[in-house]
C-alpha cells in the first residue's frame, strides 16, 4: 500500500529569471507543532507575502517553514558616443599626426576606446504605467516560482513521510511481538505472587502460627487481581491497530498520533509496575524502548 503520510521535514530550490532580473527561492521545513511560515522577501516584495503565505497553507498543515526570496536585478545600461569628446579628441589627434613625420592617422577604434568617448546613455523617462505593469509581472513570476518551490517541498515531505511509514511500521511489528510474548508469560502472574507472598510469611513468621489458608488465599485473589496484565495486553494491541489505521489516512495525523504514543506508553509501565517476574519485567522494558523509538519517528510526521 502506498503511504500517504508526509513529513514535517524538507528542502526546495527553484530558479528562474524575467526580463532583466534573476531569483532563487529556498524554502526549508522542520518539525512544528502548527504551521509557522517565516518569510525573507527583499525589500519591496513585501506585498507579496499574503497571497504567498495563503498558497503555502494550502500545502501544509504543520512544520516551521522558512522561505528565503534572493533577487538580483542584471541592469544593462545604454552606451552613447559622446560627439563632442570624440570631435575634440579626433581633431587633436590629426594635428598631432601631421606635426609628427611618418605618424599614422588615428584609427576610430582607438578613439572610440579613450576614455569619456563611450559613456552612459541619460536613463529612459519610463511612464508609470509601463513601470507598474513591469512590476506587476514581475510579481506574478515570482509568486509562480513559489508556487513550485512549494510542490517541490510538498512532494519532498511525502517522500519522507514514506520513508517514515516503513519505519513505523517495523516498529509496530516490534510491539506486536513484544505485546504476544508479554501474554505468553501472562498466566504466570499469579502462582509467581503466590510463591513470593508465601516467602515473605515463612521470612517473617518463621515457626510461628501460620496464615490461616482461607486468610492467605483472599491475599493471593486480591493481589492475582491487581497483577493481571491482560486488559494492559489488550489496549496494546488495540492501540497498534489504531496507529496501523492511523498511518494509512490521507490526512494529516501526526497530532494523533502523538497523543497515541501517550497510550502506548500508560501501558507498558502500568506492565512494568504490575510485574511479578524477570521475564515479564525485561519485555515491558523492551516494549517502553520500541514506544520510544516509534515516538521520536512519530514527532517528523505532519
Amino acid at each position: 500500500m502506498t503511504s500517504t503520510l508526509a513529513s514535517m521535514t524538507g528542502f526546495a530550490r527553484h530558479a528562474g529569471s524575467h526580463d532583466n532580473a534573476s531569483f532563487v527561492w529556498e524554502i526549508r521545513s522542520v518539525n512544528g507543532r502548527g504551521l509557522d511560515l517565516r518569510m525573507r522577501l527583499p525589500a519591496g516584495l513585501d506585498g507579496l507575502e499574503p497571497a504567498l503565505r495563503e498558497v503555502a497553507g494550502k500545502r501544509l498543515k504543520r512544520g516551521n517553514v522558512s522561505a528565503t526570496l534572493t533577487l538580483k536585478r542584471e541592469s544593462q545600461a545604454a552606451m552613447m558616443v559622446d560627439e563632442a569628446a570624440l570631435e575634440g579628441l579626433l581633431r587633436h589627434a590629426l594635428a598631432l599626426s601631421e606635426r609628427i613625420p611618418g605618424a599614422m592617422v588615428p584609427r576610430a577604434e582607438a578613439l572610440l576606446a579613450l576614455p569619456g568617448v563611450i559613456r552612459p546613455a541619460p536613463a529612459e523617462d519610463v511612464a508609470e504605467d509601463a513601470e507598474a505593469a513591469r512590476q506587476e509581472a514581475l510579481a506574478a513570476t515570482l509568486a509562480a516560482g513559489f508556487d513550485v518551490a512549494i510542490e517541490a517541498l510538498d512532494r519532498a515531505r511525502r517522500d519522507e513521510g514514506g520513508r517514515l511509514a516503513v519505519i513505523a511500521a517495523d516498529l509496530l511489528g516490534a510491539i506486536r511481538r513484544l505485546v504476544a510474548a508479554a501474554r505468553a508469560h501472562a498466566p504466570e502472574q499469579a502462582a509467581q505472587h503466590r510463591a513470593r507472598l508465601q516467602g515473605a510469611l515463612a521470612d517473617l513468621l518463621g515457626d510461628s502460627d501460620p496464615v490461616p489458608q482461607e486468610r492467605l488465599a483472599q491475599e493471593i485473589a486480591l493481589l492475582a487481581t491487581k497483577s493481571d496484565v491482560r486488559e494492559e495486553l489488550d489496549r496494546l494491541d488495540a492501540h497498534v491497530e489504531a496507529a496501523h489505521a492511523l498511518l494509512a489516512e490521507s490526512a494529516p495525523v501526526g497530532r494523533r498520533l502523538d497523543f497515541l504514543m501517550q497510550e502506548f506508553n500508560r501501558e507498558a509501565n502500568t506492565l512494568c509496575s504490575k510485574s511479578a517476574s524477570l521475564q515479564l519485567t525485561a519485555i515491558g522494558l523492551d516494549l517502553k524502548a520500541t514506544i520510544e523509538q516509534l515516538r521520536e519517528q512519530v514527532q517528523n510526521i505532519e
